[in-house]
């Protein structure tokens, strides 16, 4: 193959006899491949086989993502591209995060803090994202310093409930760099964080940081097209919260909360799978909890809450390929209500995607526009936002080109 030594014969290949061979040795299904970009396994057949033409360029950026190739050409033998124009650019806070988690934990002569400054600078870190439109360059910043006192903390030699308040923190401290790490070319670190955050959950035994990361967790599953992972994770998770909620209360509040959000991501995944019963049974299941919470809650690290379950209803619709069901419910919803820059912003490129399935173009990239408005830093590092956008800029439509133009510079796509 290109750019490994391969012959003419191998640079020969078609698309789809590239596709397979690289599905092949990522060791992938054809359903699981399909999943990770939108469609089914028979799509993919039918691309390997060459029964249907060659995808457009977004889709084939997407498909070289998801099979962790390093450029296109390993794809289509041509031009080379490297897929960072697809996945994102790495922030430049990444390195120091990195370094940050991979650490040794070393004696030192500072004192650990005590586990209550850690809660009080997590839920400063917390509000700061959700206010930032730049929410990971705020986050990014506040992770180097949060990973090694957390860390330092953790290794303390202290037992009982201190012992396990810091492996709490530690967890939450892991949930948020999983945040800042999400859709970044850094899966290895992704993984890395996910994993201790969720261990050092159950080593805590507070149901809060284990229905917290495993949230997460289950994304990371459904991301990586391991369905089934993901499933086993939100449900088993939820069972286990839903067996903490006692009489209400405050408390009970943000268990209810973690519980409504773990019920969401079930049918989230049930969604990918095109499974229509299901996706729209666990939302009303979520959205059920989701009434009975004070007017105005909202989860500081899930975001559930009522106006965010009106956001995931056009996400299940998307998913199952409702366009005009996610129209309906993007115009039912009112994004100004969602009290985090991020979320809001992720809300407005779900509706764009809505938009986008219904050929409503001007309405999908208005959608755009508003969510680079409202948060850059979630559009530039948003797969689907990009591949709309590099959609665009290769219609014929001079009016929309030179608009996708526009935000491209903007999200870094194009160099101004």
């Amino acid at each position: 193959m290109a750019g490994n030594g391969g012959s003419d014969e191998a640079d020969a290949l078609s698309v789809g006899n590239r596709l397979k061979v690289l599905r092949t040795r990522r060791g992938m299904t054809r359903d699981v491949l399909g999943g990770l970009v939108g469609r089914s396994g028979s799509w993919v057949k039918a691309v390997e086989t060459g029964r249907i033409a060659v995808p457009k360029l977004p889709m084939l950026l997407r498909l070289t993502e998801a099979l962790q190739a390093q450029d296109l050409a390993e794809l289509t033998g041509a031009q080379s591209v490297p897929i960072v124009l697809f996945a994102g650019p790495g922030h430049s806070r990444l390195p120091a995060v990195r370094a940050a988690v991979n650490q040794l934990v070393m004696p030192t002569d500072r004192p650990a803090p005590p586990v209550s400054d850690l809660q009080a600078r997590l839920r400063q870190a917390w509000a700061a994202r959700h206010a930032a439109p730049n929410h990971r360059e705020v986050v990014g910043a506040l992770l180097p310093g949060l990973l090694t006192d957390a860390r330092m903390l953790a290794s303390e030699q202290i037992g009982g409930s201190q012992r396990r308040e810091s492996l709490a923190v530690l967890a939450e401290v892991y949930a948020l760099a999983q945040f800042f790490t999400a859709y970044q070319p850094a899966g290895d670190l992704l993984w890395r964080v996910a994993e201790r955050g969720i261990g050092a959950a159950f080593d805590s035994g507070d149901a809060r940081a284990i229905g917290i990361t495993a949230w997460l967790m289950g994304q990371a599953h459904r991301d990586s097209g391991d369905w089934d992972a993901a499933d086993v994770v939100t449900t088993q998770a939820a069972a286990l919260i839903q067996s903490q909620l006692t009489s209400g209360g405050p408390a009970d509040d943000e268990l209810a909360a973690l519980y409504g959000a773990l019920l969401f991501e079930t049918g989230y995944t049930a969604a990918r799978r095109g499974e229509i019963g299901n996706a729209w049974r666990y939302w009303d299941e979520a959205d059920a909890i989701a009434q009975r919470l004070p007017a105005g809650y909202f989860h500081p690290v899930t975001s559930f809450s009522r106006a965010v379950m009106h956001a995931h209803a056009v996400t299940v619709a998307v998913e199952l390929h409702q366009g005009g069901e996610g129209v309906r419910q993007a115009q039912r919803s009112l994004s100004s209500s969602i009290p985090s820059n991020p979320r809001r912003a992720r809300h407005w490129i779900e509706q764009a995607r809505a938009y986008r399935l219904e050929r409503q173009h001007a309405d999908a990239f208005h959608a755009l526009e508003t969510a680079y408005a409202t948060a850059p830093e979630t559009i530039r590092y948003n797969g689907f936002a990009r591949e709309i956008i590099l959609e665009d800029l290769s219609v014929r439509d001079v009016r929309r080109q030179e608009r996708a133009g526009r935000l491209a510079r903007d999200v870094g796509l194009l160099s101004a």
